[in-house]
């Protein structure tokens, strides 16, 4: 092959190279520089420098913009940044601002379309509900009604509360221009509601132990938030100790201990004990509480049948009507409920949790035993009245005695009622009458003591009369008593004895 049809190969040198490779750059730089910019189109630039009033961004080539210096926000020279050209030319404007809320609209565009929760922030109250800001201080303003800002209470004072807070939101509504957005806080808290519910229920069986927080109080308990579902506290199940109501033991918001009582109603009614946690009061109650021991409480309540006292927290005994000293009532200023009173065991019973009190003092051993040493028949004793019944009068003879004064042995006329003479609490004298150890019954009788006193006077009068007539006699020797004898005086017979 000839050397002139030959192809020649010319190797291009490194510099050549570099000098072709920037020859293509200013090419290219012109070509974009001559770009026409259109308003409302987003550009990517670079800031190039701020000034006090401006900022200067670069958009490649020869191509400059400015910018408000309002809209740095923390930006600094050479950082990249979005912006919308609001004016192509001359001088070329750009708003960093209107390129956020476009960015803004798509994004919430996907939300609403995805159901993804937005972070918005509560700006300000309005008629009927509230205005929220959302994507930052140049995002979009939404509306959420009242109804949808929370799940609990609407009161104004409540709402207030709001104001100014940030908050996850659901769009409920989003129009295509992003002119109308409704968002629901709720939404998102009640979804949330029935997740922990949900998760809850596993947990919530008869027996379980969780925790809660009370929720609100009522006159027949307290409501327990129990992470999603509700419990209920009744208020007798609040304490062991006895709690007439709710708001006396706990507040709103107070963190509780409680334990699984059932389940009913599919899930829906749960119930709920504290004081099932609490250590039973009546274990060893007989140790702590002996029968014929003293006692000191408070008066918790009344019945028709008598009164209970408070022992200790959860321990409450019963002071029978006729354990009541006599002559004294329920109605009585000093067992009104609140006031102390003291009295003696009479009997305890853990298995049915009842206790047995009177105010009355008790034996300390069995008042039987040895009884006709102490009270045999014919025995002249004090007494106090009890009570009064239609067949007689019942007498407190001593601690565990009471015996029956008949009416036949009241000393009234015949026909008379007891009630007429005498009164619970009313000193008498009785004597006995009549003992029975085996059914455990004394018969008394005021009219027999009456008698017997009388009889006891009788003697002490003439006792103390003969003992006066031998003081007062006068001494006379023997021919005196003989000759007194002889004219038939009555006083020498005396003399002569």
């Amino acid at each position: 092959m000839s050397q002139s049809a030959a192809t020649t190969t010319v190797l291009e040198t490194p510099e050549a190279a570099d000098r072709r490779a920037f020859e293509d750059a200013l090419k290219a730089d012109d070509a974009s520089s001559k770009k026409k910019l259109v308003e409302g189109e987003t550009v990517l630039g670079v800031i190039a420098g701020i000034t006090p009033d401006v900022i200067l961004v670069s958009l490649g080539g020869k191509t400059e913009a400015l910018m408000e210096k309002a809209e740095l926000e923390g930006l600094k020279v050479g950082d990249r940044v979005e912006a919308v050209v609001v004016k192509a030319g001359p001088d070329v404007r750009l708003s960093r601002r209107l390129a956020l809320g476009q960015r803004t609209r798509a994004e919430l565009r996907a939300a609403a379309s995805a159901r993804i929760p937005v972070q918005g922030k509560v700006a300000s109250r309005n008629k009927g509900g509230f205005e929220v800001i959302l994507g930052g201080s140049s995002g979009l303003r939404a509306f959420c009604p009242v109804s949808q800002i929370d799940v609990g209470r609407h009161e104004e004072e409540v709402l207030k509360s709001h104001l100014g807070k940030s908050y996850d939101f659901r769009i409920l509504e989003y129009t295509e221009d992003g002119r109308r957005i409704v968002v629901s806080r709720a939404a998102l808290l009640r979804e949330e509601q029935e997740a922990r519910a949900a998760e809850a229920r596993e947990k919530v069986v008869p027996g379980a132990v969780l925790h809660g927080k009370v929720r609100s109080l009522t006159d027949f308990g307290a409501f327990v938030d129990l992470g999603g579902i509700d419990g209920l506290i009744h208020v007798t199940e609040i304490s062991r100790r006895r709690i007439a109501h709710a708001k006396d033991a706990l507040t709103v918001g107070q963190e509780v201990d409680v334990k699984v009582l059932k389940i009913e109603q599919e899930g829906k009614r749960i119930s709920l004990s504290m004081k099932e946690l609490e250590a039973d009061p009546w274990d060893g109650i007989t140790s702590r509480l002996v029968p014929g021991t003293t006692f000191s409480g408070k008066v918790a309540r009344h019945a028709d049948f008598g009164l209970f006292v408070e022992l200790e927290p959860g321990i409450d005994g019963l002071v029978h009507v006729s354990q009541l000293p006599p002559g004294l009532t329920l109605k009585d200023a000093a067992v009104a409920v609140g006031e102390t009173v003291t009295g003696w065991v009479k009997e305890v019973d853990p298995t049915h949790h009842r206790i047995s009190l009177t105010l009355r003092e008790v034996a300390a051993s069995d008042p039987w035993e040895g009884i006709e040493t102490r009270f045999g028949e014919g025995t002249v004793t004090s007494g106090e009245v009890e009570n009064v019944a239609l067949f007689g009068v019942f007498v407190h003879v001593a601690p565990g005695l009471t015996g029956l004064i008949p009416n036949s042995e009241t000393g009234l006329p015949q026909g008379t009622p007891a009630s007429k003479s005498f009164v619970p609490g009313q000193k008498v004298e009785v004597k006995v009458i009549g003992l029975d150890t085996k059914r455990r019954r004394i018969s008394l009788s005021v009219a027999g003591a009456k008698a017997e006193a009388d009889r006891v006077d009788v003697k002490r009068y003439r006792e103390e009369s003969a003992k006066r007539e031998k003081e007062k006699a006068p001494v006379v020797s023997n021919f005196g008593a003989s000759l007194l004898a002889a004219l038939g005086s009555p006083k020498s017979k005396q003399l002569r004895k």
